[in-house]
């Protein structure tokens, strides 16, 4: 088990919007990378969620969800990955989402363990993991996560490329790497954040103008949060590890998973096949929505949530 090092670490409070009593903890993963959790504690709490974020996320953008939870009886613990937020960034220029190899994120798995552990968290565990963070919370299953159940929201479980383009992914990423070149930004991503360079009319995360104002607010206000594209390595990375799960069997946990109808970030496809093969599985769909489902619209968040809650604690 990684021992939990933790120390009192920055916490922008005010622009979370969560749970009143959050606060922030520097934690250290077993190869000395400094990474950073948010406890939004709960007295009476029925347990914890442990909240995985997706890529270029950060604690402070699920304080509402946090919220959320609590209203429901739950604590939560956020994550910032390694190379976001403000855990250590792993390349030049910061803003690039890099990442040495995707086994990495394990590390930071049991670092966050490991602090929930320490800080008393409300047991037993639940896991949420959203894009990326859902990706990242399969694998900790395999590895032995101790959850009583898992959800996911749009879990990258693939992602989304046209037919065309997947082998150019593949070969470009790869070539890249043997090059040495893979920390540079991926063909068609960009330098600045997606919620400060994109307007809201047609974008890819939700249809609620209240929580794109809430994600553009916190953006403009502490940019250090903020990622944009990721690099090819992270891509190369990214396509391994998708296929990697994708053949593998489902493993022996009790999950839900929701995936917006609008979706158009990761592939859906691998999610509808994902849960087929999962025998204790349940995939809802959330009509209308795009890729956060966390983010849209007040009432297809309380039905997600209220779905979410009532499946971990039957």
């Amino acid at each position: 088990m990684t021992q939990a090092v933790t120390q009192a670490a920055p916490f922008f409070e005010a622009l979370a919007e969560g749970p009143e009593g959050g606060y922030a903890l520097w934690l250290t993963a077993e190869d000395g990378l400094r990474l950073r959790a948010v406890h939004w504690p709960k007295e009476g709490a029925r347990g914890t969620v442990l909240l995985m974020p997706g890529r270029t996320e950060y604690c402070e953008k699920y304080g509402r969800t946090a919220g959320e939870l609590a209203e429901r009886g739950l604590a939560t613990l956020a994550i910032d990955w390694r190379g976001q937020g403000l855990a250590d960034r792993l390349a030049e220029p910061p803003l690039l989402g890099h990442v040495g190899r995707f086994g990495d994120y394990q590390r930071d798995v049991r670092a966050m363990v490991a602090v929930a552990k320490a800080e008393g968290a409300a047991e037993p565990y639940f896991l949420l993991g959203h894009s990326m963070g859902g990706c990242i919370g399969l694998r900790a299953l395999y590895e032995g996560l101790e959850v009583q159940a898992a959800a996911f929201s749009a879990p990258m479980w693939g992602i989304y490329l046209a037919p065309q383009m997947r082998p150019v992914a593949w070969a470009l990423s790869n070539l890249a790497q043997t090059l040495g070149q893979g920390a540079q930004f991926a063909p068609g991503t960009k330098s600045e954040t997606y919620v400060l360079a994109d307007p809201f009319e047609d974008n890819m995360l939700t249809t609620d103008p209240a929580m794109w104002a809430y994600m553009v607010r916190q953006a403009q206000a502490h940019p250090e949060l903020t990622l944009a594209g990721p690099s090819l390595q992270w891509l190369a990375e990214a396509l391994r590890e998708t296929r990697a799960l994708h053949r593998m069997p489902s493993p022996q946990r009790r999950t839900i998973t929701f995936l917006g109808t609008c979706e158009r970030i990761v592939d859906g496809t691998r999610i509808t096949d994902r849960m087929r093969r999962w025998p204790s599985g349940r995939l809802s769909m959330v009509e209308g929505a795009e890729h956060e489902v966390l983010m849209e619209r007040a009432a297809m968040r309380a039905s997600v949530l209220d779905e979410m809650v009532q499946f971990f604690l039957e």
